[in-house]
């Protein structure tokens, strides 16, 4: 990525070494949340290996989300503990940033396509019942599951290549925890104007393009369900997408109003409790989301404790 004859320089995390009193109760929430986001996915992972009543295309799909969930704050966290462990400010090598960036990118936008496959799932399943065994066979899961990693590498490939070809100060220092693309892009010393108007296209198409794909397919879901005759058949198919429909808003209303709301009037400390949220908290409230509001998750818990 870089010029062989250029000295990579090592980017300096300012993390919270402006908040030093809040540092240490920091370290402990942070470090909960850690837990129980592990704890939480890898036991809706076992629930959708064990259970056959979760042996279901929706299933299969929040089985690799939480699989995303799991690598994406692992990715952050620990790094994000040892600078809270620290008095002063970390350093992170020009490679290591690279690779939190592009980890970051790929688990990002497979979680967005995943998002959206399950939307489909849920509008196959709800509007085209007869058609459902055809349209989401295993084949046709897999294959969405590999599109959506696919589309993932891609998109880190394209924007750790715009990024990390540019030109950086000797002592580059993010005031941030973590190495986002537009913290990291704002350091550039020259052509980061147009590798911002490239990488700003390519977030917010793989933003509002899933997020557009997932409204339509709810749109239709409720046309079907206003059409339903019985309040009950309302109720338990509503019941079914609720979960889901809850954690697309947590994802996407917190990246919206990341990466596309304007710069004008932002912050350093808005944009890092922004980043804390869908990075740390968001993880955390997923599984127990589906664990709570989703009666067959809640069913085989039950069963495999009971067991």
């Amino acid at each position: 990525m870089a010029n062989a004859n250029q000295t990579l320089p090592a980017f300096l995390l300012l993390g919270f070494s402006d908040l030093k009193a809040l540092q240490g109760p920091l370290f402990w929430v942070v470090l909960l949340v850690y837990l129980v986001t592990l704890l939480g996915n890898f036991l809706i992972i076992l629930l959708t290996q064990v259970s056959p009543v979760l042996h279901s295309p929706m299933y299969f799909f929040l089985c690799h989300l939480s699989m995303v969930e799991v690598l994406y704050t692992t990715d952050i966290v620990p790094r994000t503990l040892a600078d809270l462990a620290s008095p002063h400010p970390q350093a992170i090598s020009f490679w290591g940033c690279a690779a939190q960036m592009y980890n970051f990118i790929v688990l990002g936008i497979s979680e967005c396509c995943l998002l959206t496959a399950m939307a489909y799932d849920r509008y196959v399943a709800i509007c085209r019942p007869l058609h459902y065994s055809t349209l989401m066979s295993q084949q046709a899961c897999a294959a969405m599951v590999g599109i959506s990693w696919l589309l993932g590498i891609i998109t880190a490939t394209t924007h750790s290549s715009l990024i990390f070809t540019l030109p950086f100060p000797s002592r580059p220092t993010i005031p941030h925890f973590l190495c986002d693309i537009l913290p990291v892009l704002r350091l550039a010393s020259a052509g980061k104007h147009r590798s911002e108007i490239s990488v700003m296209t390519a977030t917010v198409v793989f933003i509002m393009v899933p997020f557009s794909l997932i409204v339509t397919s709810y749109a239709r879901i409720l046309g079907a369900i206003l059409a339903m005759a019985s309040t009950q058949s309302r109720h338990k198919v509503f019941s079914t997408c609720s979960s889901h429909l809850l954690v697309v808003s947590l994802f996407f209303g917190t990246a919206s109003i990341t990466y596309i709301r304007p710069r004008e009037g932002s912050s350093v400390t808005t944009d890092r409790i922004l980043s804390l949220f869908y990075t740390i908290i968001t993880p955390m409230l997923n599984p127990i989301i589906y664990t709570l509001r989703n009666k067959e998750v809640t069913r085989a818990l039950w069963h495999v404790v009971k067991r």
